[in-house]
């Protein structure tokens, strides 16, 4: 088996999206990075790959098997055995994944540039190891409005990212409301020249034509949306902070 040593990484929980696991020039001061001292590095297909990337499904047993306990963390000048931690790759995608003793890839992290120029050079030549999918691969209707689909989130960066999954969650929420006047008036916000034609609309019909003119990339319109859209709403405007706040120097 291939190894990996002194792998720093940064941690994404819980995600099944890989756009929200973000690479090396998106990592931020205040995120905590960690070192592995000591990592299996597995060659797999491409549609592992992405099962492992875009999902939080069961892992094939036999890789849980064939890494069991063979990662190191370092921590405070202590070697630390973890259970299921490796790093994936598919000759072009790279992963670390570890599951925290699950069977699930709970926590995964890109590598830093030189590191995975590594792992290309370890791995060119060797065949990717076929492992048995349990479950079926995220399929595209799998995605929805609080999981957005990779191509809404394509080409913005970390911060765009949050703030327009955060407009989704108000959106979402403005849905379950099922006020007319109240999704009136927010559509005219977003399209005032439009104004006389949604008030002969109902509801759904006006919430899906935001939602679907929204979807495309990110602008000062969707900002300024965002922004006024989760006023008064304390948990809405805790996440708006977080990505707001003056950068760490």
């Amino acid at each position: 088996m291939l190894y990996l040593h002194d792998v720093w990484v940064n941690w994404f929980e819980g995600e099944e999206n890989g756009y929200n696991i973000c690479h090396f020039h998106e990592w931020r001061k205040e995120d905590v990075i960690e070192l592995l001292d000591q990592v299996p590095l597995i060659k797999v297909d491409s549609i592992l790959f992405h099962y492992i990337e875009n999902d939080l499904s069961e892992l094939p047993q036999q890789l849980l098997h064939d890494i069991y306990q063979k990662a190191y963390l370092r921590k405070n000048h202590e070697r630390i055995q973890l259970d299921y931690c490796f790093i994936v790759t598919d000759g072009t995608g790279i992963l670390a994944v570890d599951t925290i003793g699950y069977t699930v890839p709970i926590r995964k992290s890109r590598l830093i540039p030189r590191q995975e120029q590594l792992v290309y050079e370890m791995v060119e030549g060797h065949e990717g190891k076929h492992y048995i999918i349990q479950s079926e691969p995220k399929r595209e209707e799998a995605y929805h409005i609080l999981s957005p689909s990779p191509y809404m989130m394509s080409g913005l960066t970390r911060k765009e990212r949050q703030l327009k999954q955060l407009l989704f969650m108000a959106l979402d929420q403005l849905h379950s409301s099922k006020n007319t006047s109240e999704i009136r008036y927010w559509y005219t916000e977003w399209a005032p020249q439009r104004y006389r034609t949604i008030q002969e609309k109902e509801f759904e019909e006006i919430w899906q034509m935001l939602f679907e003119e929204i979807q495309c990339g990110w602008s000062e319109k969707h900002l300024i949306l965002c922004e006024n859209l989760i006023k008064g709403q304390p948990f809405f405007e805790k996440l708006w902070e977080v990505e707001n706040r003056p950068k760490v120097n």
